[in-house]
């Protein structure tokens, strides 16, 4: 039995609206997709896509990139989209650091930008 790709969505607090925007444009295609999302941002997410279906874990500063961080290493997260800020000094950079660390080291597709977010969702969608 196949499992459905899980994608996990997460933006730092200045790209949320970007994110929240991406996620209703491309509604349709991330509704084939498992998805798991830090907190506050998921939270936004559904509140605009209701036919979305989000895992909710803890917002990041508290610990909700480390358990996606743990979901990459295990296997359960495939995908990772995660609209991070670069020009805002962040309390938790270490485990920002730590999650894209992960990401490359379990080698899966990984957007950090909305263009390669876009990209990425065409892609999977073929």
């Amino acid at each position: 039995m196949n499992e459905r790709v899980r994608i996990a969505l997460i933006a730092h607090d200045l790209k949320k609206d970007d994110i929240v925007a991406f996620a209703r444009m491309h509604e349709v295609a991330l509704s084939r997709y498992d998805i798991v999302a830090t907190g506050t941002t998921g939270k936004l997410i559904q509140d605009v896509c209701p036919s979305l279906h989000i895992h909710l874990v803890k917002s990041g500063p508290l610990g909700g990139d480390q358990q996606i961080g743990a979901m990459i290493a295990e296997g359960t997260v495939q995908v990772l989209i995660f609209f991070i800020d670069p020009l805002s000094p962040l309390p938790h950079d270490v485990d920002v650091k730590a999650l894209t660390r992960l990401g490359s080291v379990y080698d899966i597709p990984m957007a950090l930008n909305r263009a390669t977010a876009e990209r990425l969702v065409k892609a999977l969608d073929r």
